[in-house]
């Protein structure tokens, strides 16, 4: 079997054939796959390599949209499967889809949402349908052909905001896994250190210490100050590090992306309080906006109002694109007036329909 390789590749170079060749052994039952790269007067050994090299590796997108991740193939082999995993901490692979050339299935939270559209047929692209906070992360396009696979990762991002978020109770008060479940009631997830340093970067400045997603603590300053770090640092991210996940207790630094509905404020004469609040939403066929709506409503679709509202957490916020003096300071964003008595009356609503 060898001396027939050589004699293949000697004859190819005779005729004066400088590509890739691709040569697969049956004679041993064993379907090994084989590359011969020709250069000048050598032949090179090496695993057959299916996937194109070129395309974008990172794309962003936002909660709702449908998103592509592409994976072209370079060659068609046969025979082979394509396999979709979402990659984490978890040894445990997340699949997404697992497809052969007849049937496709997508799995788990995927099920219903991934699929092939298969464009040509090169292309082993992901088409993900509906996208939510979740399905942020790395994800490996595998192709599996007997013993010799190969593969190429492809980031999904979200255009979003991140926003600090603790308790009526106050500060520091959240070990990580109520701060996993606390964004999650306000329409969010625990921020990445990347979406931190994206919000950073658009002037959010917070001196109390926050959860992110892989259990570290950090802080983003823009303004230097001795309660923050001191003078003498640079503006940037403060870290903590890694935290006991049970034991040590911050706030939370959620994230949250658009929205398929829409946030509107509603005022009373008599003013309102928690109760009857939530209820002239729901007589509208609306619910009580949640802390993440109102901000992705602020960035997203640039919600202003002057006008503070009770929002589902109990507390009184209000949405600033355009700041001005009486409107709570010279910066965009969204103002708090904490988290008064839910019996209290003089405010208005904020209330969330679905499109």
């Amino acid at each position: 079997m060898a001396a027939i390789r050589t004699l293949m590749v000697s004859h190819l170079l005779a005729l004066g054939w400088a590509g890739p060749y691709y040569y697969r052994s049956q004679g041993d039952g064993s379907n090994e796959a084989y590359r011969y790269q020709v250069r000048g007067d050598q032949a090179m050994l090496g695993s057959i390599k299916y996937l194109e090299d070129s395309g974008p590796r990172v794309i962003n997108t936002q909660r709702g949209s449908n998103v592509t991740l592409p994976c072209r193939l370079r060659i068609l082999p046969r025979g082979h499967r394509v396999k979709w995993v979402k990659l984490g901490p978890s040894p445990r692979e997340d699949i997404a889809l697992i497809a052969n050339s007849h049937r496709q299935r997508g799995y788990g939270g995927f099920a219903g949402r991934a699929f092939l559209p298969r464009l040509d047929k090169y292309d082993v692209s992901l088409l993900l349908a509906d996208v939510r906070l979740d399905d942020v992360g790395k994800y490996k396009c595998e192709i599996i052909n007997g013993v010799d696979d190969d593969s190429a990762v492809v980031e999904l991002q979200l255009d979003g905001v991140v926003f600090p978020y603790q308790p009526n109770q106050g500060r520091y008060r959240f070990n990580y896994y109520q701060a996993v479940r606390a964004c999650k009631e306000q329409d969010a997830k625990l921020a990445t250190f990347q979406q931190l340093f994206q919000e950073w970067l658009k002037g959010l400045d917070w001196c109390n210490a926050g959860w992110l997603e892989d259990g570290t603590v950090h802080y983003p300053v823009s303004i230097p100050r001795d309660p923050c770090g001191g003078r003498g640092i640079p503006a940037g991210i403060r870290s903590y590090g890694p935290k006991d996940k049970r034991r040590d207790r911050y706030d939370a630094f959620c994230f949250t992306s658009a929205i398929k509905g829409y946030v509107y404020f509603r005022r009373d004469p008599a003013m309102y309080n928690y109760v009857s609040g939530s209820n002239a939403c729901r007589s509208e066929g609306a619910t009580i906006a949640k802390v993440g709506q109102l901000y992705a409503a602020w960035r997203f679709s640039r919600l202003h109002r002057c006008d503070p509202g009770w929002l589902a957490d109990g507390s009184i916020r209000y949405p600033i694109v355009s700041p001005r003096p009486q409107c709570g300071g010279p910066e965009p964003g969204v103002r708090t007036q904490g988290f008064p008595s839910l019996s209290q009356r003089g405010y208005g609503v904020y209330c969330y329909k679905q499109r």
